[in-house]
């Protein structure tokens, strides 16, 4: 299996650099995703460029918003309210919702957002996007793919991925792995505020020359190399099955967002 891997040493130069770049990322955003207690997680959805918190997109009532537990499937749509997310350069309609913890294990959150029309291209972008949350340390689901059109299936724990190491994921279209897809990568240096409609400011900067881009191997695998602790996301562009919406071209993307942190210190 033939893997890619990303010089850590120069990417990590690269985040201080300043140029823009031009990834539009799906977010499903909780500031904690590894909890021991049973309750409720405040979850942000955001169509953005979070790496330089650069301009946000307007969302559309998404689609479908639901979590995948121990196999059982719960629609979350209802816990959904819709706000004004407030970055750096402009406003968007985004939306707050929340995700309840009962037993033990792995939450797998998917979010099917409407079709974003890029005007400056004049194609709609959708992006099916997943993100994890894990009660008490118990692996249950988190390597199953959910039967999405467009989906990453991670490899890795995406809860407690080591700074330093790997993160591979399967890209799948209607179940089958996807050769040759293109893999935009994000890191999130600009964290939403959960207690209002803000942001932080960004830790690092965007790379130089535009978006950071991996390509699958024939089974559909991609492999990078983490080199900073925090959110990184994945996106498979245009794998899905679904090339066209209201007589325009589509993009249908598969998102996923891992969580890495920096190895412990002795105690």
């Amino acid at each position: 299996m033939r893997s890619l891997f990303l010089s850590a040493a120069a990417l990590i130069s690269g985040l201080l650099m300043s140029q823009p770049a031009a990834a539009h990322f799906q977010l499903i955003y909780t500031p904690e995703v590894n909890v021991e207690a049973a309750g409720t997680l405040p979850v942000k959805l955001i169509f953005w460029h979070p790496m330089e918190n650069g301009p946000a997109m307007d969302m559309g009532q998404p689609e479908q918003f639901f979590v995948v537990h121990r196999g059982e499937k719960t629609d979350l749509k209802p816990t959904l309210k819709p706000i004004t997310f407030k970055g750096t350069e402009g406003s968007a309609k985004a939306f707050a919702g929340a995700l309840t913890l009962k037993r033990s294990g792995d939450y797998i959150m998917v979010a099917v957002p409407a079709p974003y029309l890029e005007k400056s291209e004049d194609v709609f972008i959708q992006q099916i996007t997943k993100s994890f949350v894990n009660r008490s340390g118990l692996p249950t689901d988190w390597n199953t793919a959910v039967g999405l059109p467009a989906e990453i299936v991670p490899l890795n724990k995406p809860t407690n991925v080591i700074a330093g190491s790997t993160f591979s994921g399967q890209v799948l279209s209607d179940g089958k792995p996807v050769a040759g897809a293109e893999i935009e990568v994000e890191y999130m240096a600009a964290l939403p505020d959960m207690q209002g409609d803000g942001t932080a400011k960004p830790t690092t900067g965007p790379l130089p020359g535009g978006a950071l881009v991996a390509v699958t191997d024939a089974n559909g695998v991609f492999t990078f190399g983490v080199p900073k602790a925090g959110f990184w996301g994945f996106a498979a562009l245009g794998v899905g099955p679904a090339t066209s919406y209201q007589n325009k071209k589509l993009s249908q993307d598969a998102v996923i967002w891992v969580r890495a942190y920096d190895l412990p210190g002795a105690p």
